[in-house]
């Protein structure tokens, strides 16, 4: 890792109707719209999608760090993720993110390692530990 602290950018380009386009240097720009419940297209990363998936990804990455650390090792991890939004003292805002990872471990691997080292990932994500939103873990540890 390199030194801190670290700068990230982002930018978008978009009008008063339709798509707005995301970039960041580097990858491919991404189309964004508001999700249907907010009348938006569905066809394209909302808001809402982009923050769950900044989760996921977080989760994985730090996962990778701390199983290495932990020297535990994985087949795979396959993660779902739901946000609830509702109103909370008169603001409209994420409430709760759940995520619910399937770990694969060796036919060997030892389950209660891995469930410590998905709840230390949970602790040590960029992402999760930046939200005001509380995130829950709802694992599953399944072998090969």
């Amino acid at each position: 890792m390199k030194p801190l602290p670290h700068t990230y950018r982002a930018g978008l380009v978009g009008g008063p109707t339709g798509y707005a386009a995301l970039s960041t240097p580097g990858p491919p720009d991404l189309r964004s719209a508001p999700p249907l419940e907010y009348d938006g297209p569905g066809d394209a990363w909302s808001p809402e999608s982009l923050l769950l998936a900044a989760v996921e990804a977080c989760f994985l990455f730090t996962l990778r760090a701390v199983a290495k650390a932990s020297k535990v090792e994985f087949v795979s991890l396959d993660l779902h993720s739901e946000g609830t939004v509702d109103r909370q003292n008169g603001v409209t805002r994420f409430t709760e993110i759940v995520l619910r990872p399937r770990l694969t471990l060796a036919s060997d691997g030892d389950r209660d390692r891995a469930r410590s080292v998905l709840e230390k990932t949970k602790k040590a994500c960029l992402v999760t530990a930046s939200l005001s939103t509380p995130v829950r873990v709802e694992p599953e540890i399944t072998t090969d």
